[in-house]
């Protein structure tokens, strides 16, 4: 455990003492409120971790920097925004599997452009939103948002190496 992680658990776990020291009723209540989230989001968090381990037990590092890597360039940055544009995983799992995924050889700009492209562009969740908004302006949203994935993918690139 590195260093940020424990200095996070020793926090947490000062502010629990803090809460249960000023009152013991509100914070058995954070806490079960706390266990009854935790306890909805655990099946479908271990579905989706299953899922990726057995992704990455068949795709090995090779594969993986191959299709993704930095060398892949705008092509798997295009075949990153297309399958993060019809992906429909949540943020919690996401991250991980972007980190994941750069160990095993993604490229940087490749893995910005899916997490953006998974997070703003809903080509699954479209037609939901047309009956909401409308075509017009769902189709600008998705290609604007689409659009600007590149331009986060391009910055990450630059500010990390």
């Amino acid at each position: 455990m590195d260093v940020f992680t424990l200095a996070l658990y020793i926090v947490a776990a000062a502010g629990l003492v803090y809460s249960a020291a000023r009152d013991k009723t509100k914070t058995k209540k954070a806490l079960r409120i706390a266990w009854k989230s935790f306890s909805n989001i655990l099946p479908d968090f271990s579905v989706v971790l299953a899922l990726v381990g057995i992704m990455l037990t068949f795709l090995t590092p090779g594969m993986i920097s191959t299709v993704l890597g930095r060398a892949s360039g705008i092509w798997g940055m295009l075949l990153a925004s297309v399958v993060g544009s019809i992906t429909l995983i949540p943020g919690f799992v996401a991250f991980p599997l972007a980190k994941s995924l750069l160990d095993y050889g993604a490229g940087v700009p490749q893995i910005a452009v899916f997490i953006s492209t998974l997070m703003m562009v809903g080509f699954v969740t479209a037609p939901m939103e047309i009956k909401f908004f409308n075509r017009r302006e769902t189709i600008i949203r998705n290609g604007l948002s689409f659009a600007f994935s590149f331009l986060v993918a391009a910055v990450m690139g630059m500010v990390i190496r």
